[in-house]
């Protein structure tokens, strides 16, 4: 028996992750793996879980294992405040909101906010997941430009000048797909514009702990706190599996996010909170993040020199100074999506550009590049193929 007929209209919006896709051919034995946006096994603590969870037994006992507050688990909040003033955000325990990860974060705005063709601003090319987040409440994207630099601050007040928006959704840090950062000097006219259009923004921060080189940029929301909602994510500092994501918003969005978030799953797991909260209270991610950033270093390097030394001509790239990417670009001609098939004939994937556009026909020669989880020797191996494969498909184009 058919059930197409008993399916909601918005299921017209949505579609599987094309990155979670590409992960299962990246599956197979021998490939190497530039694709995914995956933190390193090789980054998890481990070696201390066991400290922790007897940690969290002896003092939570079975709170830890009970049902617990939505907004999240108290110990917990009160753990984030100090760590989320490293990061540059002011709050007390009261204005954070935990989730089932920073992806929950993006489908409970998305609900609370967006109906069928609001408007939303964002980069050209965004996070995949929050398109995926985002589009079964079917909004019209506005495309932001970007430069090197990240987004350009004309192109978003020209936007919020002409149109009522709804939000802008902005990753501030080591962005995904490109690895950009927006400088101190665009984040205070980005600030100014969202104040001058009483504007609200989501800015989404995950990878800001990941900084391998220069000093850190305080987030915008530290500019503008009334008028942004912040998002984190404890999936790169701790491990991934665990689904935690961290929220700072105005009062009113705060309430509605709550409200949704208990139709949802009432609330994150109490336990994996628990586990958190001791390995940031009791110091241990003050020990495990210089391991997690001696891991990564040297791998965004090797990826470097590798490009610099084998990809082709009439190709750029980013030089991002953390988090997890490489943002390349062909020139006009190349096809990535037809590019990543031969390169997987070679044993090596990427991610195709295309796939981070909010609107179809952008994107078409560029490319993501992960560089966490492999090691230099491998990175350079695989940069190497994939430039021979470029270097075989460009003489055809």
């Amino acid at each position: 028996m058919g059930f197409e007929n008993k399916l909601a209209g918005r299921t017209s919006n949505m579609a599987a992750s094309v990155i979670r896709e590409t992960l299962k051919v990246v599956a197979q034995p021998g490939m190497i793996s530039l694709a995914g946006g995956i933190p390193s096994p090789d980054s998890f603590p481990v070696d201390i879980m066991e400290e922790l969870t007897i940690a969290v037994l002896h003092k939570y006992k079975s709170s830890a294992l009970q049902y617990g507050p939505t907004e999240g688990f108290p110990p917990l909040r009160e753990a984030m405040v100090p760590y989320l003033k490293g990061l540059g955000v002011e709050t007390d325990s009261g204005g954070v909101v935990v989730t089932s990860g920073s992806q929950g974060a993006l489908d409970i705005l998305g609900k609370i906010l967006i109906g069928p063709g609001d408007k939303i601003a964002l980069e050209a090319p965004t996070y995949l997941g929050a398109l995926t987040a985002f589009n079964p409440y079917e909004p019209h994207y506005l495309c932001i430009e970007t430069d090197r630099e990240g987004i350009i601050p004309e192109s978003l007040e020209e936007i919020l000048s002409q149109n009522e928006v709804k939000f802008v959704y902005l990753v501030s840090n080591f962005q995904n797909p490109t690895g950009k950062t927006i400088p101190l000097s665009r984040r205070q006219q980005v600030a100014k514009i969202i104040e001058k259009y009483n504007a609200l923004l989501v800015e989404d921060d995950p990878y800001r702990a990941l900084r391998y080189r220069g000093e850190d940029i305080p987030p915008i929301k530290s500019l503008i706190p009334d008028h942004t909602v912040y998002l984190t994510t404890m999936s790169k500092v701790l491990a991934p599996g665990l689904r935690l994501g961290v929220t700072v918003a105005p009062e009113l969005i705060q309430k509605w996010m709550v409200l949704a978030k208990q139709g949802v799953d009432l609330h994150t797991s109490s336990f994996d909170q628990a586990l958190a909260s001791e390995y940031i209270s009791g110091g241990y991610i003050k020990k495990q993040l210089p391991k997690i950033i001696a891991l990564y270093r040297p791998r965004m390097d090797a990826m470097l020199g590798a490009l610099d030394e084998y990809f082709p001509e009439g190709f750029t790239w980013s030089r991002p100074e953390g988090g997890m990417f490489l943002w390349a670009e062909g020139p006009d001609g190349v096809d990535t999506e037809k590019i990543y098939w031969e390169a997987i004939k070679e044993n090596v994937a990427f991610v195709p550009g295309k796939y981070f556009y909010a609107k179809k026909g952008m994107g078409n020669a560029t490319m993501r590049l992960n560089f966490t989880m492999c090691d230099e020797q491998t990175i350079e191996r695989g940069i190497r193929i994939l430039a021979e494969v470029l270097k075989k498909s460009m003489i055809t184009v």
